[in-house]
């Protein structure tokens, strides 16, 4: 594969063409990692049935949890790293780098280690009891090690895009997401391995994307090279005080992660005591088709991040606007087309994961077109928060992910129910996303007329 990254100008390029350098290859990437969450439901629906779905559905919020914290050091030191190179202060990008892999590495190791421990109360918090709970304990017990794996991949893949190597990072997304899909169908099928193989079919995809990202880090990285840091007091002052302001510009990161968490536990709750465990089977198809459409959305602010820090480093605001304006109009695109799919095609994407004989697959097929009427909202609002993001502006992004993903949609999966019945459980989602493009369209108004 040929190197690009000594032709990609952060400051001079035309917009539109270096969006396009990194867009199309952190999309094919992520759809890659899309095509195995969508292949792992396909394949726990029909090899292990409903109480599969459920069951993973349950874990699911840890793995949130664990996405998100990658996403906050990645984001967080992407963004710095950034604005010190815009500056040519390459050592400096370096440092933080290094620092983020740390502190990255030892969060997830003390977070595994406690899952380890507290199996029981942390799966009962999550919602699983009786035949489920055995069900969610299968599949979490094998999953503890992608903790460690899942923070290196993400962190890396931040960090790679930003060194000038999209391609390279989409081949880290694809590759493990294959090795994944192969050896689920092995497991599950085949080897009638049940959770347990389909767990660690994640874990051994993680282990090939940590080895791929390690393998840039050490022998192809021109520019963000590890640093080797110095383990003084006045050092280690310094490190503690870099990867606290990496974490709050990277904060809605994590933020945006809990949010789905909060998003999944809220929903299951709400499914539950409305429609039963059909119900929440029905809600985890939304739930495992919710990061295939989060993730396009992602590919959008991740490919706008680090066009925007450099420019916002070099204080080149002129660029920073085009970069945000094509950002939401590409978004915004993406978002009516998927929406068209899921009104379109609702009974056929439920069809993947269940038989259509299914009560569970019958009520998802119903719910799905009101579950899309938010997404195009969804993309406007990811977007937004990416950028406030890239230009240091942690505090707007922060308190938008929590209104769109906890405040709203808590008090939504409460209210309208209420109101509508169960067609209220599924317009929860897109409520949430309306209710915080307003306030970010209100915001904005406020901020031009200052």
């Amino acid at each position: 594969m040929r190197d690009n990254r000594d032709n990609i100008d952060f400051g001079n390029s035309d917009i539109k063409k270096l969006f396009s350098r990194f867009f199309f290859p952190t999309i094919l990437g992520m759809l890659f990692s899309m095509a195995f969450i969508f292949t792992d439901g396909i394949f726990v629906g029909h090899g292990i049935g409903p109480q599969g779905l459920a069951a993973i559905n349950l874990v699911g919020p840890i793995m949130m949890l664990i996405s998100g914290l990658g996403m906050m050091f990645g984001m967080g030191a992407s963004v710095v790293a950034a604005i010190h190179l815009s500056k040519d202060n390459v050592k400096a990008a370096r440092i933080n780098t290094t620092q983020a892999y740390i502190a990255g590495i030892i969060t997830s190791f003390l977070i595994g280690t406690m899952c380890y421990c507290f199996p029981t109360p942390i799966l009962t918090l999550l919602g699983a009891k009786g035949s489920l709970f055995e069900a969610a304990y299968e599949y979490y017990i094998w999953f503890i090690p992608t903790c460690l794996l899942m923070m290196i991949e993400t962190i890396g893949l931040f960090i790679i895009r930003l060194d000038g190597s999209p391609r390279y990072a989409m081949m880290s997304n694809m590759v493990p997401a294959l090795v994944n899909i192969a050896l689920d169908y092995v497991f599950i099928f085949p080897l009638q391995m049940g959770l347990k193989g389909a767990s660690l079919a994640t874990d051994i995809g993680g282990l090939v994307a940590v080895i791929m990202v390690s393998y840039y880090m050490v022998f192809r990285t021109k520019t963000l090279k590890l640093y080797r840091l110095k383990t003084t007091r006045k050092s280690l002052s310094l490190s503690i005080r870099n990867v606290g302001y990496m974490i709050r510009l990277g904060a809605s990161g994590l933020v945006g992660e809990l949010a789905v968490s909060v998003m999944m536990l809220s929903g299951n709750l709400m499914f539950k005591r409305y429609m039963g465990t059909d119900g929440v089977s029905a809600y985890s198809i939304a739930c495992y088709l919710f990061p295939l459409v989060y993730m396009v959305y992602n590919a959008v602010a991740q490919s706008a991040q680090p066009i925007i820090s450099f420019n916002h480093g070099a204080n080149k605001t002129g660029r920073v606007g085009k970069t945000l304006t094509f950002g939401i109009f590409v978004s915004v695109v993406l978002g009516l087309v998927i929406t068209i799919l899921f009104v379109l095609f609702s009974k056929s994407i439920v069809g993947i994961f269940l038989d259509s004989g299914e009560r569970a697959a019958v009520l998802a097929s119903e719910g799905l077109p009101y579950y899309a009427a938010g997404f195009v909202f969804m993309a406007i609002n990811i977007c937004m928060v990416g950028y406030y993001q890239s230009i240091e502006r942690s505090g707007a992004a922060v308190l938008l992910t929590m209104l769109r993903g906890i405040v709203f949609v808590v008090l939504a999966f409460i209210l309208l129910p209420i109101w509508f019945g169960t067609k209220g459980l599924w317009l929860s989602i897109p409520m949430a996303e309306i209710l915080t493009t307003a306030t970010i369209c209100i915001w904005q108004l406020i901020k031009t007329k200052q």
